[in-house]
Protein backbone atom coordinates (compact mmCIF):
# COMPACT_ATOMS: atom_id res chain seq x y z
CA UNK A 1 0.00 0.00 0.00
CA UNK A 2 1.27 3.29 -1.08
CA UNK A 3 1.39 5.59 2.22
CA UNK A 4 0.77 9.39 2.02
CA UNK A 5 -0.18 12.09 4.67
CA UNK A 6 -1.43 15.37 5.08
CA UNK A 7 1.96 17.40 5.33
CA UNK A 8 0.17 20.23 6.95
CA UNK A 9 -0.37 17.89 10.13
CA UNK A 10 3.58 15.75 10.07
CA UNK A 11 3.19 15.62 14.14
CA UNK A 12 0.50 15.37 16.98
CA UNK A 13 1.04 18.72 18.50
CA UNK A 14 -0.27 19.91 14.78
CA UNK A 15 -3.29 17.61 15.16
CA UNK A 16 -4.02 18.42 18.42
CA UNK A 17 -3.63 22.49 17.53
CA UNK A 18 -5.84 21.40 14.73
CA UNK A 19 -8.39 20.13 16.70
CA UNK A 20 -8.74 22.44 19.39
CA UNK A 21 -9.75 25.16 16.77
CA UNK A 22 -12.56 22.56 15.60
CA UNK A 23 -14.66 21.11 18.27
CA UNK A 24 -16.43 22.43 21.11
CA UNK A 25 -14.49 23.33 24.08
CA UNK A 26 -15.82 20.65 26.35
CA UNK A 27 -15.50 17.84 23.97
CA UNK A 28 -11.95 18.60 23.81
CA UNK A 29 -11.11 18.88 27.03
CA UNK A 30 -13.67 15.61 27.51
CA UNK A 31 -10.54 14.13 25.35
CA UNK A 32 -7.59 15.92 26.17
CA UNK A 33 -7.84 15.71 30.39
CA UNK A 34 -6.73 13.15 32.40
CA UNK A 35 -7.81 12.91 36.12
CA UNK A 36 -7.37 15.23 39.31
CA UNK A 37 -4.21 17.45 38.73
CA UNK A 38 -2.79 14.82 35.02
CA UNK A 39 0.24 13.85 36.86
CA UNK A 40 -0.25 10.40 35.56
CA UNK A 41 -1.60 11.77 31.65
CA UNK A 42 1.71 13.81 31.34
CA UNK A 43 3.89 11.03 33.33
CA UNK A 44 2.65 8.41 30.38
CA UNK A 45 4.27 9.79 27.67
CA UNK A 46 7.27 11.31 29.61
CA UNK A 47 8.70 8.28 31.21
CA UNK A 48 7.94 6.82 27.95
CA UNK A 49 10.19 8.68 26.27
CA UNK A 50 12.53 7.73 28.32
CA UNK A 51 13.70 4.68 26.80
CA UNK A 52 16.17 4.67 24.04
CA UNK A 53 17.80 2.80 21.62
CA UNK A 54 20.44 1.77 20.15
CA UNK A 55 21.08 2.44 16.71
CA UNK A 56 23.67 0.27 14.28
CA UNK A 57 25.54 1.69 11.58
CA UNK A 58 27.69 -0.62 9.96
CA UNK A 59 25.56 -3.73 9.34
CA UNK A 60 23.84 -4.87 7.12
CA UNK A 61 20.26 -4.09 6.05
CA UNK A 62 18.02 -4.07 3.53
CA UNK A 63 14.28 -3.05 4.69
CA UNK A 64 12.29 -2.76 7.68
CA UNK A 65 9.38 -5.10 8.06
CA UNK A 66 6.62 -3.77 10.25
CA UNK A 67 4.00 -7.17 9.77
CA UNK A 68 3.08 -8.55 13.18
CA UNK A 69 1.23 -11.74 14.23
CA UNK A 70 -1.18 -11.97 17.14
CA UNK A 71 -3.99 -14.12 17.52
CA UNK A 72 -3.89 -16.17 14.41
CA UNK A 73 -3.61 -12.75 12.27
CA UNK A 74 -1.27 -10.88 10.51
CA UNK A 75 -1.54 -6.85 10.96
CA UNK A 76 0.40 -4.77 8.44
CA UNK A 77 1.81 -2.85 11.87
CA UNK A 78 2.55 -3.26 15.48
CA UNK A 79 -0.02 -1.08 16.74
CA UNK A 80 -3.84 -0.48 17.05
CA UNK A 81 -6.84 1.33 17.58
CA UNK A 82 -7.58 1.92 21.03
CA UNK A 83 -11.42 1.79 22.51
CA UNK A 84 -12.77 5.18 23.21
CA UNK A 85 -16.25 5.95 24.65
CA UNK A 86 -18.40 8.44 23.60
CA UNK A 87 -15.96 9.48 20.09
CA UNK A 88 -19.43 10.69 18.05
CA UNK A 89 -18.95 13.44 20.73
CA UNK A 90 -15.65 14.15 19.84
CA UNK A 91 -15.99 14.22 15.87
CA UNK A 92 -19.35 12.87 14.49
CA UNK A 93 -19.46 9.33 13.08
CA UNK A 94 -16.11 9.25 14.76
CA UNK A 95 -15.62 5.53 15.39
CA UNK A 96 -16.72 4.67 11.84
CA UNK A 97 -13.95 6.79 9.65
CA UNK A 98 -11.45 4.96 12.41
CA UNK A 99 -13.03 1.63 11.85
CA UNK A 100 -12.97 2.10 8.18
CA UNK A 101 -9.44 3.17 8.03
CA UNK A 102 -8.34 0.47 10.24
CA UNK A 103 -9.56 -2.55 8.49
CA UNK A 104 -8.33 -0.41 5.09
CA UNK A 105 -4.68 -0.41 6.81
CA UNK A 106 -5.13 -3.91 8.54
CA UNK A 107 -4.65 -3.00 11.98
CA UNK A 108 -7.09 -3.80 14.79
CA UNK A 109 -9.91 -1.51 15.76
CA UNK A 110 -11.21 -1.90 19.44
CA UNK A 111 -14.67 -1.02 19.94
CA UNK A 112 -16.05 0.24 23.22
CA UNK A 113 -19.72 -0.71 24.60
CA UNK A 114 -19.83 3.39 25.41
CA UNK A 115 -18.91 4.26 22.38
CA UNK A 116 -21.06 5.68 19.57
CA UNK A 117 -21.65 3.23 16.86
CA UNK A 118 -22.99 -0.65 17.17
CA UNK A 119 -21.15 -4.05 17.10
CA UNK A 120 -23.32 -4.65 14.59
CA UNK A 121 -22.02 -1.45 12.12
CA UNK A 122 -18.36 -1.88 12.90
CA UNK A 123 -18.38 -5.56 12.31
CA UNK A 124 -20.19 -4.97 8.97
CA UNK A 125 -17.84 -2.27 8.02
CA UNK A 126 -14.43 -4.18 8.86
CA UNK A 127 -15.63 -7.68 8.22
CA UNK A 128 -15.69 -8.54 11.06
CA UNK A 129 -11.69 -7.92 11.92
CA UNK A 130 -12.81 -5.72 14.65
CA UNK A 131 -12.30 -6.44 18.37
CA UNK A 132 -14.55 -5.59 20.99
CA UNK A 133 -14.43 -3.97 24.63
CA UNK A 134 -16.89 -4.96 27.10
CA UNK A 135 -17.94 -2.46 29.79
CA UNK A 136 -18.87 -5.45 32.39
CA UNK A 137 -22.78 -5.17 32.80
CA UNK A 138 -24.39 -5.35 36.25
CA UNK A 139 -26.78 -7.41 34.58
CA UNK A 140 -26.08 -11.54 33.42
CA UNK A 141 -28.46 -11.29 31.08
CA UNK A 142 -27.59 -8.11 29.62
CA UNK A 143 -23.98 -9.02 29.73
CA UNK A 144 -24.61 -12.19 27.79
CA UNK A 145 -26.82 -11.07 25.14
CA UNK A 146 -24.08 -8.51 24.32
CA UNK A 147 -21.12 -11.33 24.24
CA UNK A 148 -23.77 -12.89 21.65
CA UNK A 149 -24.30 -10.27 19.70
CA UNK A 150 -20.56 -9.89 19.43
CA UNK A 151 -20.18 -13.33 18.69
CA UNK A 152 -22.75 -12.84 15.56
CA UNK A 153 -20.96 -9.85 14.19
CA UNK A 154 -17.46 -12.31 13.81
CA UNK A 155 -15.09 -10.18 15.90
CA UNK A 156 -12.24 -12.55 16.72
CA UNK A 157 -11.43 -10.79 20.08
CA UNK A 158 -13.27 -9.50 23.45
CA UNK A 159 -11.58 -7.17 25.38
CA UNK A 160 -12.90 -7.09 29.26
CA UNK A 161 -11.92 -3.47 30.87
CA UNK A 162 -11.12 -3.91 33.96
CA UNK A 163 -9.75 -0.48 35.02
CA UNK A 164 -13.35 1.29 35.70
CA UNK A 165 -14.66 0.42 39.25
CA UNK A 166 -15.55 3.67 39.62
CA UNK A 167 -15.59 6.83 37.51
CA UNK A 168 -12.27 8.75 37.73
CA UNK A 169 -12.71 11.85 39.09
CA UNK A 170 -12.01 14.33 36.16
CA UNK A 171 -12.41 18.02 37.13
CA UNK A 172 -12.67 19.39 33.12
CA UNK A 173 -15.24 17.09 32.95
CA UNK A 174 -17.27 17.94 35.90
CA UNK A 175 -16.86 21.94 35.15
CA UNK A 176 -18.49 21.24 31.16
CA UNK A 177 -21.41 18.80 32.69
CA UNK A 178 -20.01 15.74 31.68
CA UNK A 179 -19.58 13.78 34.63
CA UNK A 180 -22.37 11.25 35.20
CA UNK A 181 -25.14 12.38 34.85
CA UNK A 182 -24.26 14.50 32.50
CA UNK A 183 -25.88 18.21 32.00
CA UNK A 184 -26.10 20.32 28.85
CA UNK A 185 -25.26 24.35 29.92
CA UNK A 186 -25.95 27.38 28.19
CA UNK A 187 -22.11 28.20 28.01
CA UNK A 188 -21.78 24.41 26.43
CA UNK A 189 -24.24 25.64 23.78
CA UNK A 190 -22.52 28.59 23.19
CA UNK A 191 -19.19 26.71 22.65
CA UNK A 192 -21.48 24.82 19.95
CA UNK A 193 -22.09 27.76 17.99
CA UNK A 194 -18.95 28.52 17.63
CA UNK A 195 -18.01 25.33 15.87
CA UNK A 196 -20.47 25.21 13.09
CA UNK A 197 -18.81 22.52 11.21
CA UNK A 198 -18.82 20.10 14.35
CA UNK A 199 -22.55 21.33 14.51
CA UNK A 200 -23.70 20.68 10.79
CA UNK A 201 -22.16 17.49 11.08
CA UNK A 202 -23.85 16.72 14.36
CA UNK A 203 -26.93 17.60 12.73
CA UNK A 204 -26.26 15.36 9.68
CA UNK A 205 -25.03 12.23 11.41
CA UNK A 206 -27.61 12.92 14.82
CA UNK A 207 -27.29 13.48 18.36
CA UNK A 208 -24.53 10.99 19.51
CA UNK A 209 -25.99 7.74 21.96
CA UNK A 210 -24.51 4.86 23.15
CA UNK A 211 -25.81 2.75 20.08
CA UNK A 212 -24.53 -0.47 21.29
CA UNK A 213 -26.88 -0.62 24.92
CA UNK A 214 -30.02 0.98 22.70
CA UNK A 215 -31.78 -2.33 22.45
CA UNK A 216 -31.71 -2.43 26.36
CA UNK A 217 -32.56 1.01 27.46
CA UNK A 218 -35.96 3.20 28.07
CA UNK A 219 -37.00 5.24 25.58
CA UNK A 220 -37.53 9.05 25.83
CA UNK A 221 -34.40 9.19 28.86
CA UNK A 222 -32.96 12.83 29.12
CA UNK A 223 -29.54 13.47 29.61
CA UNK A 224 -29.99 13.00 33.86
CA UNK A 225 -31.92 9.73 33.07
CA UNK A 226 -29.59 8.64 30.55
CA UNK A 227 -26.34 9.02 33.10
CA UNK A 228 -28.20 7.37 36.24
CA UNK A 229 -28.87 4.16 33.45
CA UNK A 230 -25.61 4.10 32.66
CA UNK A 231 -24.49 4.16 36.48
CA UNK A 232 -27.09 1.16 36.82
CA UNK A 233 -26.35 -1.05 34.12
CA UNK A 234 -22.53 -1.11 34.76
CA UNK A 235 -20.82 -3.10 37.13
CA UNK A 236 -17.37 -1.55 36.77
CA UNK A 237 -15.36 -3.86 39.03
CA UNK A 238 -14.48 -7.34 37.93
CA UNK A 239 -13.62 -10.37 39.80
CA UNK A 240 -12.43 -14.18 39.25
CA UNK A 241 -16.29 -15.75 39.22
CA UNK A 242 -16.90 -12.76 36.79
CA UNK A 243 -14.25 -13.38 34.40
CA UNK A 244 -14.23 -17.01 34.50
CA UNK A 245 -18.03 -16.51 33.52
CA UNK A 246 -16.94 -14.41 30.05
CA UNK A 247 -14.16 -17.41 29.51
CA UNK A 248 -16.62 -20.18 29.73
CA UNK A 249 -19.15 -18.22 27.49
CA UNK A 250 -16.90 -16.40 24.80
CA UNK A 251 -15.08 -19.04 22.45
CA UNK A 252 -12.75 -16.42 20.61
CA UNK A 253 -9.74 -14.45 22.07
CA UNK A 254 -9.78 -12.90 25.61
CA UNK A 255 -7.42 -9.92 26.71
CA UNK A 256 -8.41 -7.67 29.65
CA UNK A 257 -7.53 -4.17 29.53
CA UNK A 258 -6.42 -2.23 32.23
CA UNK A 259 -4.24 -4.83 34.01
CA UNK A 260 -1.40 -3.07 36.04
CA UNK A 261 0.49 -5.42 38.46
CA UNK A 262 1.97 -8.93 38.52
CA UNK A 263 -0.76 -10.34 41.08
CA UNK A 264 -3.64 -9.21 38.10
CA UNK A 265 -0.95 -10.72 35.42
CA UNK A 266 -0.71 -13.69 37.34
CA UNK A 267 -4.85 -14.51 37.72
CA UNK A 268 -5.34 -13.28 33.74
CA UNK A 269 -3.32 -16.44 33.08
CA UNK A 270 -4.73 -18.49 35.89
CA UNK A 271 -8.30 -17.84 34.18
CA UNK A 272 -7.38 -18.93 31.02
CA UNK A 273 -7.13 -15.52 29.25
CA UNK A 274 -4.91 -15.10 25.99
CA UNK A 275 -3.61 -11.62 26.53
CA UNK A 276 -3.57 -8.75 28.58
CA UNK A 277 -3.23 -4.69 27.84
CA UNK A 278 -1.14 -3.06 30.50
CA UNK A 279 -2.62 0.11 30.79
CA UNK A 280 -3.67 2.69 32.90
CA UNK A 281 -6.68 4.39 30.61
CA UNK A 282 -4.53 7.33 29.44
CA UNK A 283 -4.09 8.96 33.31
CA UNK A 284 -7.70 9.30 33.46
CA UNK A 285 -8.48 6.88 36.33
CA UNK A 286 -5.82 7.07 39.10
CA UNK A 287 -3.70 9.65 39.56
CA UNK A 288 -1.12 8.45 41.75
CA UNK A 289 -0.79 5.39 40.10
CA UNK A 290 2.23 4.42 37.86
CA UNK A 291 3.10 4.70 34.30
CA UNK A 292 2.48 2.22 32.14
CA UNK A 293 5.85 2.28 30.99
CA UNK A 294 7.22 1.61 34.10
CA UNK A 295 4.45 -1.46 35.20
CA UNK A 296 5.85 -3.36 31.51
CA UNK A 297 8.98 -4.44 32.59
CA UNK A 298 8.46 -6.68 35.80
CA UNK A 299 5.14 -7.92 33.81
CA UNK A 300 7.22 -8.93 30.84
CA UNK A 301 9.94 -10.10 32.70
CA UNK A 302 8.23 -12.91 34.37
CA UNK A 303 5.22 -13.51 32.06
CA UNK A 304 6.23 -13.14 28.51
CA UNK A 305 5.76 -16.16 26.74
CA UNK A 306 2.66 -17.78 28.98
CA UNK A 307 0.30 -14.60 27.75
CA UNK A 308 0.22 -12.53 24.87
CA UNK A 309 1.46 -8.92 26.26
CA UNK A 310 0.20 -5.61 25.31
CA UNK A 311 0.59 -2.04 26.07
CA UNK A 312 -1.70 1.55 25.44
CA UNK A 313 -1.82 4.80 27.61
CA UNK A 314 1.25 7.67 26.22
CA UNK A 315 1.98 6.71 22.95
CA UNK A 316 1.50 9.81 20.75
CA UNK A 317 3.74 8.40 17.94
CA UNK A 318 6.11 5.83 16.10
CA UNK A 319 8.96 6.45 18.32
CA UNK A 320 6.82 5.69 20.86
CA UNK A 321 5.64 2.73 19.62
CA UNK A 322 9.21 1.59 18.62
CA UNK A 323 9.84 2.22 22.33
CA UNK A 324 7.27 0.60 23.80
CA UNK A 325 7.54 -2.89 21.42
CA UNK A 326 11.37 -2.77 22.27
CA UNK A 327 10.58 -2.51 25.97
CA UNK A 328 8.80 -6.22 25.72
CA UNK A 329 4.99 -5.35 24.15
CA UNK A 330 3.68 -7.67 21.68
CA UNK A 331 1.46 -5.22 20.29
CA UNK A 332 0.64 -1.42 21.10
CA UNK A 333 -2.12 0.57 21.34
CA UNK A 334 -3.33 4.11 20.87
CA UNK A 335 -6.47 6.36 21.22
CA UNK A 336 -6.19 9.87 22.22
CA UNK A 337 -3.93 10.43 19.31
CA UNK A 338 -6.62 8.71 16.93
CA UNK A 339 -9.39 11.28 17.76
CA UNK A 340 -6.96 14.10 17.50
CA UNK A 341 -6.72 13.03 14.07
CA UNK A 342 -10.10 12.52 13.04
CA UNK A 343 -10.75 15.73 15.11
CA UNK A 344 -8.21 17.92 13.05
CA UNK A 345 -9.08 16.46 9.31
CA UNK A 346 -12.38 14.61 9.46
CA UNK A 347 -12.71 11.61 6.95
CA UNK A 348 -9.08 11.56 6.18
CA UNK A 349 -7.84 11.62 10.00
CA UNK A 350 -7.31 8.43 10.55
CA UNK A 351 -5.82 7.03 7.27
CA UNK A 352 -3.52 10.16 8.17
CA UNK A 353 -2.48 9.48 11.12
CA UNK A 354 -1.96 5.47 10.48
CA UNK A 355 0.22 6.27 7.85
CA UNK A 356 2.40 9.05 9.23
CA UNK A 357 2.53 6.47 12.04
CA UNK A 358 3.54 3.61 9.57
CA UNK A 359 6.46 5.64 8.09
CA UNK A 360 7.80 6.95 11.46
CA UNK A 361 7.70 3.18 12.54
CA UNK A 362 9.76 1.88 9.26
CA UNK A 363 11.89 5.24 9.87
CA UNK A 364 13.34 4.39 13.61
CA UNK A 365 13.88 0.62 12.87
CA UNK A 366 15.82 1.36 9.51
CA UNK A 367 17.35 4.30 11.37
CA UNK A 368 18.42 1.27 14.09
CA UNK A 369 19.10 -1.13 11.46
CA UNK A 370 16.59 -3.59 12.58
CA UNK A 371 14.87 -5.39 9.93
CA UNK A 372 11.32 -7.39 12.27
CA UNK A 373 9.06 -6.03 14.87
CA UNK A 374 10.34 -9.27 17.01
CA UNK A 375 14.04 -7.69 17.07
CA UNK A 376 13.33 -4.56 18.13
CA UNK A 377 14.04 -5.77 21.97
CA UNK A 378 17.53 -6.32 21.12
CA UNK A 379 18.45 -2.47 20.67
CA UNK A 380 16.57 -1.31 23.93
CA UNK A 381 19.55 0.48 25.95
CA UNK A 382 18.72 -1.13 28.97
CA UNK A 383 19.87 2.06 32.02
CA UNK A 384 21.33 0.31 35.46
Amino acid sequence: MQLSYNHDYPSIDDLIKKAKSKIPKFAFEYLDGGCNEDVNLTKNTKELREVELKPYYLRHHTDANLDTSIFGHTYDAPFGISPIGLQGLIWPNAPEILAKAAFKHNIPFILSTVSTSSIERIGALTEGKAWFQLYHPAENEIRDKVIDRVQEAGYPVLVILSDVPTFGYRPRDIRNGLAMPPRMTFKNMLQIMGRPEWALKTLYHGQPSFATMKPYMPKGLNMQQLGQFMNQTFSGRLNEQKIAAIRDKWKGKLVIKGIASEEDTEMAIKLGLDGIILSNHGGRQLDPGQSTIKTLAPIVEKYKGQIKIMMDSGLRSGPDIARTIASGAEFAFMGRSFMYAVAALGEEGGDHLISSLKIQLKQVMDQVCCAKVDDLSSFLIKNK
